[in-house]
């Protein structure tokens, strides 16, 4: 018995299996066994053989589909190889398409940036879906980043060029390069100028800048004075710094010199604050270059020697790939800025700055 329907605005006909041979499938066929394995017995462009009918009647498939193509219809992986094109940018790789199925993966460590406006635009197409990490999030070679699907058998060309225009030329998603900047650290406190307490704070940030390939090339100790504050920024920078930071009196006590310090250095300041905890007292500033543009500034609160997880993660990886920061950027960090403290850290997997 032979019934005719249509999916998607395309003829498939469902036949018995018995009297398949030589017919073509029109989808993956796939074989589960618990605990065993999951996989694809028979793709979709099979052409259904004698001694296949055996087999698929043990896979339960009574009745097989068969799809009539039509010069208006995309298979299933033909429309999933088009979201993966328009999904997918620099230093990102695509496994194959499966089942209507396309994973994609990076291709080197560096911050996963998505345009967000365009993918949501994207996802509001029927029939058709893209899941993705959150954007902004550090990653590593190899790991997964996003999983499209068409949702239907087969689907309409006309529709997938109405996705097509809805994305756009440009891709909406990209790996970015963690880029090993030279890094200059500016410690300020007179109690560490000083000898009185020992710095613990300069090996954490060592050891954040050492996760994204950075090297420290100077190390300034300066008492709680803004003018010697300055000059030590200034070193740093003729030194070839492409990243100061400032850590210690970042904070409003009268004896905190460093805010004033980076402002009266030229800084451009972008933000002092953060709706973030722990990190709410971070300052952004870029420091005009020796040789012109700018380079970045940041002045660290003292939650960074202390606490797991803080914004400086939140901008250090902006930093590392090279991304511009801006004041809007910091205050969208609001929702999703406070930090659990987990008892096991998962981080960047987590909701923290997400």
């Amino acid at each position: 018995m032979i019934y005719c329907f249509t999916i998607g605005w395309s003829l498939v006909k469902c036949i018995n299996t018995t009297v398949a041979v030589g017919c073509v499938l029109c989808h993956d066929i796939t074989v589960i066994v618990k605990d065993v394995k999951k996989g694809v017995a028979f793709k979709k462009g099979h052409v259904v053989a004698p001694e296949d009918i055996p087999e698929l009647l043990r896979l339960g498939k009574d009745h097989l589909y068969v799809w009539e193509k039509d010069d208006s219809m995309l298979h299933e992986d033909e429309a999933a190889a088009i979201l993966r094109d328009v999904c997918m940018g620099q230093n990102i790789t695509a496994g194959q398409p499966s089942e209507g199925k396309i994973e994609l993966t990076a291709a080197c460590d560096g911050l996963l940036v998505i345009d967000s406006g365009r993918l949501l635009a994207v996802n509001g197409s029927e029939e058709i879906m893209i899941a993705t990490r959150h954007g902004m999030t550090p990653v590593h070679a190899g790991d997964k980043l996003a999983g499209t699907r068409v949702i239907p058998l087969v689907i309409s060309k006309e529709k997938m060029e109405r996705v097509r225009r809805v994305a756009g030329d440009a891709p909406l998603m990209n790996v970015l390069p963690f880029q090993p900047l030279r890094c200059g650290i500016v410690t300020t406190g007179s109690e560490v100028f000083y000898g009185r307490i020992e710095d613990t704070f300069t090996p954490v940030v060592e050891e954040k800048l050492a996760a994204y390939g950075m090297t420290v090339i100077g190390h300034e100790k300066c008492p709680d004075d803004k003018e010697t504050i300055i000059a030590a920024i200034y070193r740093l920078r003729d030194a070839s710094a492409e990243l100061i930071l400032t850590t210690g009196g970042m904070s409003v006590d009268p004896d905190d010199r460093t805010p004033a310090a980076i402002r009266d250095s030229g800084a451009r300041i972008v933000t002092y604050g953060a709706p973030v905890l722990p990190g709410a007292m971070l300052l952004v500033g870029y420091l005009p270059g020796k040789d012109g543009g700018e380079l970045p500034i940041l002045g660290l609160p003292g939650c960074v020697m202390y606490a797991r997880r803080t914004i400086f993660d939140l901008v250090l990886c902006r930093v590392a790939a090279g991304i511009p920061i801006a004041r809007e950027d910091i205050v969208a960090m609001g929702e999703g800025g406070l930090c659990l403290n987990c008892p096991v850290c998962t981080y960047p997997n987590c909701g923290f700055g997400k």
